[in-house]
């Protein structure tokens, strides 16, 4: 997904890694985690750059997937424009409640489908930490582009969302305001993930661990080298609004925690897990030792 939350990928083929390497990559865009879903259905990738909520869903599936390493955690926040986020900003909770009561309308609040982390985390912070009633909100449900576009022509009223969506929003609308932290949505919330088809690492794990080598440096570069990495990532998502300055100000936020060590996430992850098996978005139970395999990254810090 072109989303800053995977922006390992972004340097590695910006750095040119993986052909030094001696792996060719053929990357493919989506603008949403279901179109991931149906194409590893399809047996069409090896590989995912995604969230770890359709990477459930697509274990929960029969999809035989394996998360390989983090890309970053509390990755979402909730950010709210207009008289929402003036409602919002002392007391997020009696913020909706008084905006409901003011407006006699519901909170328009954008995000991704259904499945993905910041429709999860979303619903998560609704009900499991304000405890507000789960239809509190109207949750208006659209990919990357058409969030950006929604906050920035003010027809939501907020959003639960990614960088650098969330710096481009408080750039250009002076009254948004990011009213909930991702690390208050969920605390060390699973974001987004490398995901490889069980068959490619079976058949070829000195590929994966290439893979792992090379997202893991793509992760200390990022936090190293900031500025050189924006420029990457721009190539990759860059357009319209989102120039290089933004991207910039959006890999240094503190929504842009990067982290590839996929032990980080494994407790939060079970704990999404369980929420979204409660609201019927899996079908079935994912055992977690069955959706982690951590001896790619294992053997990457036996070496340091």
């Amino acid at each position: 997904m072109p989303i800053l939350p995977v922006s390992q990928m972004f340097v590695m083929e910006g750095e040119g890694w993986a052909k030094k390497a001696g792996i060719t990559l053929k990357t493919v865009r989506f603008s949403e985690g279901p179109g991931i879903l149906q194409a590893l259905n399809a047996n069409e990738l090896d590989v995912a750059y995604f969230g770890i909520g359709p990477a459930m869903i697509a274990r929960s599936n029969g999809v035989d997937i394996r998360v390989v390493a983090s890309d970053v955690v509390e990755q979402v926040a909730f950010i709210a424009r207009g008289e929402l986020a003036f409602y919002m900003l002392r007391d997020p909770k009696a913020g909706i409640e008084r905006f409901t009561l003011k407006k006699k309308r519901k909170p328009k609040i954008a995000t991704f489908s259904i499945g993905s982390v910041p429709d999860t985390v979303l619903r998560y912070w609704l009900t499991k930490v304000a405890k507000l009633p789960k239809d509190s909100i109207e949750i208006v449900a659209m990919g990357a582009d058409r969030v950006q576009q929604a906050l920035l022509d003010g027809s939501v009223d907020g959003a639960s969302i990614t960088e650098p969506i969330v710096t481009l929003a408080l750039v250009k609308d002076k009254t948004a305001k990011v009213v909930v932290d991702g690390s208050d949505m969920m605390p060390n919330m699973p974001g987004a993930i490398l995901a490889v088809r069980g068959d490619l690492m079976r058949n070829k794990p000195e590929i994966v661990q290439k893979l792992v080598e090379m997202h893991n440096r793509a992760t200390e570069y990022l936090i190293m080298e900031p500025n050189r990495s924006a420029r990457h990532i721009y190539a990759a998502i860059g357009k319209g609004p989102m120039t290089l300055e933004i991207i910039e100000r959006a890999i240094t936020s503190p929504y842009s925690k990067f982290v590839s060590d996929p032990y980080r996430i494994i407790a939060s992850t079970q704990v999404m897990h369980d929420f979204q098996l409660e609201i019927g978005v899996l079908r079935k139970p994912v055992p977690l030792k069955e959706l982690f395999e951590v001896k790619f990254f294992d053997k990457l810090s036996a070496r340091q």
